[in-house]
């Protein structure tokens, strides 16, 4: 935890000289104003501000309990804002874009994101993927995980983590709820350690490959549905990804056209005839 005394002209000024001296910025410390700044008369009895700046720790929850809240409030944040970014109602199929597309990247106070930037610059993400692990790590603890080994890969700005446990099925939840969620935690715990964009993905034991393979069978299957009886098919909830996926799978086709319908945990996949 890094924690620093500064001293300032004003309140303002004592922050800001704190946290370029932290390198951190504002929404990532707590202030504790030790004294205002007081001009005094004539020159006599002025005194300059004094803060306390210190680097915030990321809440660890106690109980299973806080765990799984947490997580599925994560989650349901999450899809929310996939949802207000991506209206794909009513859109056609051909108009769906491939699932190797790279995510947009908008630029925060956060996160530092350089335009541009040469192939040969490196970061080093070393304590972003340490602090990752640290917090996937007690975090499983927490869920009554207490073999969990991971393993990690990085590929250029994306560092993949793949997890494995004889209790894999409390890591990944219905339908990848509980996975997705860790996914989203953990990229914020990273973005705490380094100052430029970063993908993190989660997999736990495989079973990203095994969901968008049994996605794929599905989308063809519930095509073929929908075609011989003449009548739309409309599948369960599900995430954006998962969605894109039988977008993907079948843009190719000229005889269905698929599109989203229902807000927020509710939106689904529809599959509908062309005739």
């Amino acid at each position: 935890m890094k924690q620093i005394t500064q001293i300032g002209a004003t309140v303002e000024e004592a922050v800001l000289l704190a946290l370029h001296e932290l390198n951190l910025t504002r929404k990532q410390v707590d202030v504790e104003i030790i004294q205002e700044a007081k001009k005094g008369f004539l020159g006599f009895g002025s005194r300059k501000a004094q803060v306390r700046v210190t680097e915030k720790q990321l809440e660890m929850p106690n109980t299973k309990q806080e765990v799984t809240e947490k997580l599925e409030k994560t989650f349901q944040t999450a899809i929310n804002r996939q949802e207000s970014k991506q209206n794909d109602t009513n859109t056609r199929i051909s108009s769906v874009a491939t699932l190797e597309e790279s995510p947009r990247i908008v630029k925060t106070e956060e996160l530092e994101v350089v335009e541009g930037v040469g192939e040969s610059e490196t970061v080093d993400y070393t304590e972003a993927i340490q602090q990752s692990k640290t917090y996937l790590e007690k975090i499983s603890k927490q869920l009554g995980i207490q073999d969990l080994e991971i393993n990690v890969e990085q590929k250029g700005k994306t560092i993949n983590f793949r997890l494995s446990s004889e209790k894999a099925a409390l890591l990944i939840g219905k339908r990848g709820q509980t996975l997705n969620a860790l996914q989203q935690l953990t990229q914020l715990v990273a973005h705490q350690y380094v100052k430029r964009f970063i993908m993190i993905k989660l997999d736990v034991e495989n079973y990203r490959e095994r969901r968008q393979q049994s996605l794929e069978v599905l989308a063809s299957r519930m095509a073929d549905r929908a075609v011989h009886t003449g009548r739309k098919v409309e599948l369960e909830p599900m995430p954006a990804n998962e969605r894109k996926i039988i977008h993907h799978v079948l843009a190719d086709r000229v005889d269905v056209e698929t599109y989203s319908e229902g807000e927020d945990l509710k939106r689904h996949l529809v599959i509908e005839p062309i005739r």
